[in-house]
């Protein structure tokens, strides 16, 4: 599936994942869109990247101005709110859904501000495109390992959005909705690896929550792989997943930390924490089909399912903690994708240029 000539909708285009996202959507790897609108609650952070993108240091509200004859347009709304939705999603024919509480302590603190993200937006446009006919295509539901056999509000309020989307395929047949699910991003906030610069760069100590702890590893970059995988492969109500290598947390810790006089400090599991993260399932792997670099999770839901696949061969499940990299591979890893993350946000200029 191209993307070329048609318009395309991210919700939350404003964070970690969605500014990537964008990014590779102006490449023109996947088409060139006829338009791309970033539909978020934020006008800072807005503002920030419409100055990114038009190449300017700093300006006054007029830079707003003729904001819907661009390519890449902004509008301020929220997922939470259904006539925003549908009005954001008129004339979409593409929509990813970037838009989530995310943080595992903010969702057990307010768990029903999570279920209104996370789980009453996804409704919104599942609503919105039902009630209103909308044109829609494809829409691409963005969800992670914590949904897989989730202990968190965040993961459970995420499982639920998975099972929104893909029952949609039912009512909203002429949109294929689908997908994708991976687990920790290298460099989006709130993950590991920020949070150990920060602590290196302050003296430290590096703070680890035990010893035994894996996780599966992968750039923004691997995650938009991801996402546009699905898009050009993925059937109704499937959920992708990388094929990614996996690392122990003291490894990753050990390697940024280099020659450096720095203390590492065991503090003990958080609440909601995993000790390996898991991105298939026991029972998911039975219906799990093997696409390369991907695995495709089929649709627990017998209608929209196809059988004529042949099933991934999975011993059990997708674990992180099943086979992880040497200490010397991981290495390698990370200074290949420090490499990449540079000339990526070198280029980023140059886009709309």
């Amino acid at each position: 599936m191209s993307l070329d000539g048609k318009t395309v909708v991210v919700t939350g285009g404003t964070g970690s994942l969605g500014k990537v996202l964008v990014r590779r959507l102006l490449s023109g790897e996947m088409g060139r869109p006829r338009r791309i609108v970033v539909f978020s609650r934020d006008e800072a952070k807005q503002h920030d990247m419409r100055l990114h993108y038009k190449n300017v240091v700093a300006a006054t509200d007029e830079i707003v101005y003729r904001n819907f004859e661009e390519m890449l347009a902004f509008v301020i709304g929220d997922v939470r709110d259904y006539h925003a939705v549908a009005s954001v999603l008129r004339n979409a024919e593409v929509v990813f859904n970037a838009a989530a509480l995310k943080q595992v302590p903010t969702c057990e603190y307010f768990p029903f501000e999570a279920v209104q993200t996370n789980i009453g937006g996804p409704e919104n446009i599942v609503r919105a495109i039902r009630e209103n006919h909308l044109p829609v295509e494809t829409v691409v539901g963005i969800s992670t390992d914590k949904a897989c056999k989730p202990v968190n509000v965040m993961g459970m309020t995420k499982a639920i959005q998975e099972r929104v989307f893909i029952t949609a395929n039912l009512t909203c047949p002429k949109t294929r909705f689908i997908c994708v699910r991976y687990g920790n991003v290298l460099a989006s906030r709130g993950s590991v690896i920020p949070l150990f610069h920060e602590q290196i760069r302050s003296g430290g100590p590096v703070t680890i929550t035990t010893e035994d702890m894996t996780r599966f590893l992968l750039s923004l970059d691997q995650a938009v792989d991801t996402i546009f995988a699905a898009v050009r492969d993925a059937k109704r109500g499937e959920t992708y997943i990388p094929r990614v290598p996996s690392a122990r947390v003291t490894d990753i810790a050990r390697a940024l930390i280099g020659d450096r006089k720095i203390e590492v400090k065991i503090i003990g599991i958080r609440p909601g924490e995993k000790v390996d993260e898991i991105l298939i399932s026991d029972e998911e792997r039975f219906r799990t089909v093997d696409r390369g670099s991907y695995y495709a999770i089929q649709p627990i839901l017998p209608e929209i399912r196809d059988y004529g696949e042949r099933l991934a061969d999975l011993p059990g499940e997708y674990s992180s903690g099943t086979e992880t990299m040497s200490y010397e591979a991981l290495c390698e890893l990370l200074t290949r994708q420090r490499l990449r993350l540079e000339d990526s946000v070198a280029g980023e200029g140059e886009l709309l240029r």
